[in-house]
């Protein structure tokens, strides 16, 4: 029995815990690895081992090589480097295609292109929150410079096949981006077999720090920086790296290709309980997009239910839990993608997302859907 003063965190899709384990790493070398990886001297040789470490890892992970990774600052950097890097290297505006259930940081890069000339296609989502890679398809254009679908969608959890998309590009000889920061760690990812040009993904999403993210910019993928300065990450991104949280991001990385099969396994346990947990306390809930989705992030709207009191009223019984993305939390319009799903109205206002992971028990997903039962009666 969980004691109802204990806190309950269910919001892993905006930010998951860090891992005990990489915490340790990012103090050791916050410490003791405090030099500049640009210096010659041993203290900046540490810290460029650090990097040359870290890059070999998540190069592994992948199937990428060392040298087509990297660092950033986390998701929202990587992706405005790749879609606006893409953009500065055209010499003239020309044509995107991305989705219309993207990420904040997707969507408002492409709506800020539009305002300079550029032609963007933002292709629908189905009603379960899947791109149609035949509508990708039709939507070419013999000026399309980029193409960039998310792989897991950041509220509801649908999955895009990424790699059927990828491969529709590819043929054409236009890059493909993917914002992998929700699936990294938790779907197979793997470039050997998806001839993705560009890929997205950030270290507090996998148990990791805040502060840390990476672009993976294939071999003859051809963009410009956005920052100007030193000669960092191959004269890619300047700026003094963030040697502490890369070493954490490496760790977590680390951990993933160590325990990835298991926190799967666990999440998909998990997923079904709270699917199961909602259908029989809560019966008039209905999950937005599908079971198909990965099983970690659920969303559902609760007819006549307002979900601001909702979330409030979880917390309060010491539960976190999200109304979508928490790039989006302050705004009071209704989530992009749920309108992108047609929902009707009074749908929209009352959904709310469940996310968790590698330290969510099942002990706390049943008190967590207790609660929202005695909500929903009240």
């Amino acid at each position: 029995m969980i004691s109802s003063q204990k806190q309950i965190y269910l919001d892993y899709a905006a930010s998951t815990p860090v891992d005990p384990r990489v915490a340790e790493v990012m103090q050791d070398a916050t410490m003791r690895v405090f030099g500049n990886a640009s210096s010659i001297h041993g203290f900046g040789l540490q810290a460029k081992k650090i990097l040359d470490e870290t890059r070999e890892i998540i190069a592994s992970y992948l199937g990428a090589k060392n040298d087509e990774v990297f660092f950033t600052s986390g998701g929202t950097e990587s992706n405005n480097l790749a879609i606006q890097g893409i953009a500065r290297h055209n010499e003239q505006p020309g044509h995107i295609i991305t989705s219309a259930i993207e990420h904040p940081s997707i969507l408002e890069t492409c709506r800020f292109l539009k305002k300079n000339g550029w032609d963007i296609t933002f292709l629908p989502a189905n009603k379960t929150g899947v791109v149609n890679p035949d509508e990708l398809a039709d939507s070419i254009h013999s000026d399309t410079v980029l193409v960039s679908i998310q792989h897991v969608n950041n509220e509801i959890g649908s999955i895009n096949s990424i790699q059927e998309c990828a491969m529709i590009a590819w043929q054409k000889g236009i890059p493909f981006h993917t914002d992998a920061v929700q699936s990294f760690g938790k779907l197979p990812i793997d470039l050997h077999h998806i001839p993705a040009s560009l890929l997205s993904f950030t270290g507090h999403k996998i148990y990791g720090v805040k502060g840390a993210g990476v672009l993976i910019i294939r071999r003859k993928t051809r963009l410009d920086k956005l920052m100007h300065g030193g000669a960092q990450e191959n004269k890619m991104r300047s700026g003094t790296e963030n040697i502490p949280a890369i070493a954490a991001l490496g760790k977590a990385v680390q951990l993933l290709k160590e325990q990835g099969e298991s926190d799967r396994r666990h999440m998909e346990l998990l997923g079904q309980q709270l699917r199961v947990l909602m259908q029989a306390k809560i019966p008039k809930a209905i999950l937005n997009g599908s079971e198909k989705g990965v099983p970690n992030i659920q969303n559902y709207a609760i007819p006549g239910i307002d979900n601001m009191s909702l979330l409030m009223g979880m917390d309060l019984a010491g539960v976190a839990i999200s109304n979508g993305s928490a790039c989006s939390s302050g705004s009071v319009s209704p989530s992009h993608v749920l309108q992108a799903l047609h929902l009707p109205g009074h749908l929209l206002k009352s959904s709310f997302r469940i996310s968790f992971g590698r330290f969510t028990t099942a002990e706390e997903i049943e008190f967590a859907v207790e609660k929202l039962a005695i909500l929903v009666q009240k």
